[in-house]
């Protein structure tokens, strides 16, 4: 769904530049300093990177899903550190308040997300909860006008630069399961949190993720996500599915990027006095890629769309993202060995890339957790 494509257009160019101008030239420097320099995070907020998915009523682009995807193709053709700083704002941090928030909540919240003031995280996973969302121990206890939270969140994306969380806590201990959980909106300056050391990951230095520690931190009951306790694991569950149509679109967009530096070292490498390009069996591990690229964009754009027009798209979302997950790192493997042994060099890149994308099938769902999802969306529809 392009509502108008003359904007739309535009858009696109405007990341592509940015991606091209800016943020590939920066890939390295941000893998050695672990971190994303003040003038890009400004571009970005220019842009209007952190508002995509807010609507213009509350200062941002209000794209729809397919439009999303579109710019988070572009994003993904540079290093996936980038996509993160901004992108639990777009996607997890501020989906659940934009999905079920009060008008109050949307209001407080939304234009200040959109312009880049705050950067929302999206605390879900815990310790001994990560894939099983409901059975997380966070607990949140009514105190007056108040919740009282205790509990430890894991791998928290952005936790360290977050202004805001939106809070997974089990607030209903009578109700079993997933019925108790609510979903809050956390002033991340609150007291009573801490925040642990900085994770050390296999890739994507630039994204920081870290524990989030909640000791007595009360939260006013108004930040209830909708008002109404006890619904909170909806709301996740809605914020993950359009959140994996957004993460496969990254992998198509990394993919692409690793598939044509591949492509373009393959040609200009020589051996036995021609390109590497030339031999048949790299040309196989060409087409591999560019096979199962065009599958993933493919089902991308059409999950998208589906979801624009209102069709459950639950199955859809978990088969692209993992489907495109998986096809980015089978893409990483073949084209560190396009490479050969200078795939396996830093100078490169490509190593970099292998590195950075094996998260994609792990975060917002594993891969099992999808194929688990998929079978039982079917045996339930059949049923």
């Amino acid at each position: 769904m392009i509502r108008d494509q003359e904007t739309m257009t535009a858009l696109l160019d405007t990341v592509r530049r940015f991606v091209r101008d800016t943020l590939v030239p920066r890939e390295e420097w941000v893998a050695e300093h672990d971190r994303i320099p003040e003038d890009v995070v400004r571009q970005m907020k220019e842009i209007g990177l952190f508002g995509l998915t807010v609507p213009e009523e509350y200062g941002g682009l209000g794209v729809t899903m397919e439009e999303e995807a579109l710019v988070m193709i572009e994003m993904g053709k540079t290093s996936p550190a980038f996509r993160s700083l901004f992108g639990t704002t777009v996607g997890i941090g501020s989906q659940g308040i934009l999905m079920d928030g009060t008008e109050q909540q949307k209001k407080e919240w939304l234009p200040r997300l959109a312009s880049g003031e705050l950067i929302a995280s999206f605390a879900l996973t815990e310790p001994e909860a990560g894939s099983d969302a409901a059975s997380l121990t966070t607990r949140a206890v009514r105190d007056g006008d108040d919740y009282v939270i205790h509990g430890t969140k894991r791998y928290i994306t952005n936790a360290p630069h977050a202004g805001l969380f939106t809070l997974m806590a089990r607030s209903e201990p009578d109700q079993p399961g997933h019925k108790g959980v609510s979903a809050f909106i956390v002033d991340a300056r609150s007291p009573g949190i801490t925040l642990g050391k900085p994770d050390r990951k296999m890739g994507q230095r630039g994204a920081h993720t870290c524990d989030v520690v909640f000791d007595g931190c009360r939260v006013p009951a108004a930040n209830i996500i909708g008002g109404v306790p006890g619904r909170g694991f909806t709301t996740a569950m809605k914020v993950l599915e359009k959140g994996r149509i957004h993460i496969a679109a990254i992998c198509v967009g990394v993919a692409q990027r690793m598939l044509d530096d591949a492509l373009r070292y393959a040609m200009e490498r020589k051996q036995f006095g021609q390109p590497v390009a030339e031999f048949q069996l790299v040309q196989a591990l060409l087409a591999d890629c560019r096979t199962e690229l065009y599958a993933a964009q493919s089902m991308v754009m059409d999950a998208a769309r589906r979801r624009d027009l209102g069709e459950n798209v639950a199955t859809e979302a978990s088969c692209c993202k993992y489907y495109a997950s998986e096809m980015c790192g089978r893409v990483a493997d073949r084209a560190v060995q396009i490479h050969g042994g200078a795939g396996y060099m830093a100078e490169y890149g490509i190593e970099r890339f292998y590195r950075d994308v094996r998260l994609f099938r792990i975060y917002e769902g594993t891969s099992q957790i999808q194929q688990l999802v998929i079978a039982r969306n079917m045996m339930r529809e059949a049923g």
